[in-house]
């Protein structure tokens, strides 16, 4: 039985700490400056790879990356347990209930913000193949089919990191473009599993990449979509029926944990198999198993923290020991990438939006928010390169394009959100406005009770003020953590915020990060066309109230006038909250 020598451990232990520890590093570094941690690890790996240390200490890089023996397979294999992983926690975060739930103006964003990029980059990758850099006898429908999918995609994760740094992710547009996202990110992977199942039919016998034992193209595709049917009707009920009784017989979050890894370990293995790649398989189970309403919030943070924090850095690291990014940096193909990628995307985001009757700002805003690539951008690419598919130059471009999106996403999101009022807590909560105990045990009974002096302040209709808050709170949990929930809800006809405030002294489950239950429950209404009243509100709430000193004041208090003491003194002059914990 062949195993690594005390050598080879040596050097794959030694490989992987100084990977993961620079990658960590660089991230860290990059948050800190207010950008994407993935933009500092693939910067890592690039210093590690044949670009910088392959370069200036070719010694060092030759014992830390040998290019044969049993250290780079060992790599290799947990390289690839890593993007397994991180497409598991791509698929957790789609629920297409939210995209409906959105309405028209989601719809038409995610279909357009997909379809235009995907037709504009199919168009250009089939008129002129050589100068997109494809791979000297590759198919030309196969390299066309991945460059549109490869434009037309979005990074989820990067996404939702922006949403968070903007104070944007429990917010109207912030679910609009999550729920855009998801579709675009669903409908992109199904697109690249069929062209995936394309570039192992095309393959010479010798380079059957996927290992599907040379299965049929016809049989590859037709098995594709069996699995999707399957894995988004049954196998999904299936899931969704099986959790209850997993969470309640074995121990928490353990048993929910191994549940989802044996899950995404079988439905990779599966889709290796059929020649698609084991990343396709692991991405549904992380849809089926995600979209279930029984996976807590806690339960999808100990698995985001797992990996993020320690195969998603591995996984970056290891793009930059891919190609000599000097060497292979194509100035023209560079700027042609960006400049067809950022036309297509903002275009048919922006499409998607005016259609749906958004603000002319929210669009363009909602826009520069699906162009964020990231992560899944470097997947494909990757995987594409290893297929014989593309050249290393158009690897290349891939990556700047991934890592230039992801950095200018944000800034761009926050010149578009203009915010020309500045709203204050205290300002707000007013006699009539502060309810010392609440009757409610649940999450809707809180609501309808909030609702009525909310509706009253506002002069609007009960009924449909409380049916707008919960038709959101089913959207997506509005407990921030910290024993604070914030359900809220966007109105027609309101001329300014309203804001009431009450106090569950046992606490009422609202799904929170932090598996903590609310105690201090914040009933939110503001202008449909004001988002950044609904913002700055949340901000300063999300601040001030992570104090448990805070909190006590307001649990010990039956005075609204207490209350707003509280605020004045400790909110300062300045409105604007954090970023929203949790997210």
């Amino acid at each position: 039985m062949e195993s690594l020598t005390p050598h080879d451990l040596v050097v794959m232990l030694a490989g992987f700490a100084v990977m993961l520890g620079l990658a960590r590093a660089a991230g860290e570094l990059f948050n800190r400056l207010g950008q994407p941690a993935i933009v500092g690890e693939i910067l890592a790996g690039i210093l590690l790879g044949p670009t910088v240390l392959g370069t200036f200490a070719p010694g060092l890089f030759g014992w830390l990356f040998p290019g044969a023996g049993a250290v780079p397979i060992a790599y290799d294999a947990i390289i690839t347990l890593a993007v397994v992983l991180l497409l598991l926690i791509a698929g957790l975060e789609i629920d297409l209930s939210v995209l409906w739930r959105q309405g028209r103006a989601a719809l038409l964003i995610s279909v357009l913000g997909t379809a235009v990029p995907f037709a504009v980059g199919f168009g250009a990758a089939y008129a002129a193949p050589r100068f997109w850099g494809i791979e000297p006898g590759a198919d030309i429908l196969t390299f066309a089919l991945f460059f549109g999918t490869a434009l037309s995609i979005t990074a989820l994760p990067v996404i939702a990191k922006i949403m968070m740094d903007l104070n944007l992710f429990k917010t109207d547009v912030g679910m609009l473009v999550m729920g855009a996202a998801m579709f675009s990110d669903l409908v992109g992977w199904i697109v690249f599993s069929i062209v995936l199942g394309m570039m192992n039919a095309n393959a010479p016998p010798e380079a059957d990449v996927g290992g599907h034992g040379g299965l049929g193209l016809g049989a590859t595709i037709g098995l594709t979509l069996g699995i999707v049917v399957f894995a988004l009707t049954l196998g999904r009920y299936l899931v969704h029926r099986a959790l209850p009784w997993i969470q309640s017989r074995l121990s928490w979050p353990g048993g929910v944990l191994s549940f989802t890894l044996v899950l995404t370990f079988a439905g990779a293995a599966l889709t290796e198999a059929i020649g698609i790649h084991a990343i396709f398989g692991a991405f549904l189970v992380g849809v089926a198993v995600g979209d279930s309403a029984h996976v807590r919030t806690q339960t999808r943070m100990v698995l985001h923290q797992f990996v993020t924090y320690i195969f998603a850095p591995i996984f970056f690291v290891s793009i930059g020991l891919e190609a000599d990014f000097l060497e292979s940096f194509d100035v023209l193909l560079v700027l042609g990438v960006l400049a067809i990628a950022f036309v297509g995307k903002l275009a048919g985001c922006y499409l998607g939006a005016w259609l749906g009757r958004l603000p002319t700002r929210d669009a363009w805003a909602i826009a520069f928010g699906m162009n964020a690539r990231g992560a899944m951008e470097i997947i494909l690419g990757l995987l594409a390169l290893q297929y014989g598919v593309i050249q290393e130059e158009m690897f290349v471009a891939l990556v700047v394009l991934a890592l230039l999106t992801s950095i200018v996403s944000g800034p761009m999101m926050r010149m578009f959100i203009a915010q020309p009022k500045r709203w204050l807590l205290e300002e707000l909560l007013d006699v009539g406005s502060f309810f010392p105990r609440l009757q409610a045990t649940t999450r809707a009974e809180a609501i309808r009770e909030l609702a009525a002096p909310a509706a009253a302040a506002a002069g609007l209709d009960e009924s449909a003020v409380a049916e707008a808050v919960l038709n959101r709170e089913r959207v997506m949990s509005t407990g921030l953590g910290q024993e604070v929930a914030v359900p809220h809800a966007r109105l027609d006809g309101l001329k300014k915020p309203v804001l009431v405030l009450g106090h569950a002294p046992e606490g009422i489950d609202f799904d929170s990060p932090d598996g903590e239950p609310a105690r201090l429950i914040f009933l939110l209404l503001t202008p449909r066309d004001d988002i950044s009243a609904q913002l700055q509100i949340m901000g300063q709430i999300a601040r001030l109230f992570q104090s448990p000193a805070a909190r006590a004041v307001v649990y010990e208090s039956d005075s609204v006038d207490v209350v707003r003491a509280l605020i004045k003194t400790e909110a300062g002059e300045s409105p604007h909250g954090e970023a929203l914990p949790g997210g």
